[in-house]
């Protein structure tokens, strides 16, 4: 059973809280979970959780279950105040966790038997890199492939907005695209589909093909030529009123339906 410490906490028990509106924990083994929902699926999948941060009040209220379910795991609740000094922020959701990141898989164990995977080229925003897991465990793409230049997915925020996704979607680091990648999804036999606001790109709602590798560029600059020449296939969105494009995690939901969600149910 958890033991629940609200005062005299170990000197140092808390270190991995701090300031987590600068910066991301140094220590690359850990990372920090935040809300009830995103720390019971990492449970769900097997992590190893450390410590839990809680707010008072949420230690009998809606934090109760959880905490019964985290064994010896130490439970810190001091006072709601220096809970707010030491993370940065107000912690409306009330509960953080710190946990063990698990092993980083290879290439060929995030993509498994997966029919559809997409990749991230240097997708760097937290928010929009947990949309694009929700959006990818939603509509049943079975992997997500990052460039050396995309975000972390365990990071608090995009965790957070994955509604815990991140989890339940395997992942992997690959190599540029250019320089390995695409052979390497090609020889396993996905088809690169790249999403590019060019002129010869053809309308996404009438591709097809039986296993997807949806690519999708940075917030800024899109995918980088290079890559661009490396697919075969360059789609885009059609759309209204002079508008050319939308914000990455926006088309990825978009292309994903179209590419794998509407051609298969749960």
């Amino acid at each position: 059973m958890s033991t629940i410490i609200t005062r005299d906490i170990p000197q140092g028990a808390l270190a991995p809280y701090e300031n987590l509106t600068r910066r991301q924990l140094a220590a690359q083994d850990r990372f920090i979970a935040e809300s009830v929902p995103v720390i019971e699926a990492a449970l769900e999948a097997g992590l190893t959780p450390l410590s839990l941060l809680c707010e008072q009040r949420h230690v009998e209220g809606k934090a109760a279950q959880l905490i019964s379910r985290l064994g010896d795991v130490p439970v810190y609740a001091p006072p709601d105040e220096e809970i707010r000094a030491l993370t940065g922020y107000e912690l409306f959701r009330g509960v953080l966790c710190e946990m063990q990141r698990p092993r980083a898989l290879s290439l060929d164990e995030a993509l498994g038997g997966a029919r559809s995977c997409a990749v991230l080229e240097d997708v760097s925003d937290e928010t929009n890199l947990g949309a694009i897991f929700r959006s990818a465990a939603a509509l049943g793409v079975g992997a997500v492939l990052l460039t050396p230049g995309a975000g972390d997915p365990y990071s608090r925020r995009s965790a957070r907005v994955s509604m815990g996704a991140v989890f339940r979607v395997p992942f992997a680091r690959i190599g540029e695209i250019s320089e390995g990648g695409a052979l390497a999804l090609s020889d396993r036999g996905f088809t690169l589909c790249a999403l590019a606001l060019d002129e010869s790109s053809a309308p996404i709602d009438g591709f097809s093909c039986s296993r997807p590798a949806i690519l999708l560029g940075n917030e800024g600059r899109g995918l980088r030529p290079d890559t661009l020449r490396c697919c075969p296939n360059h789609l885009i969105i059609p759309m209204h009123h002079g508008m050319d494009s939308l914000n990455v995690s926006a088309a990825a939901a978009v292309a994903f339906w179209e590419l794998v969600g509407k051609r298969q149910r749960p």
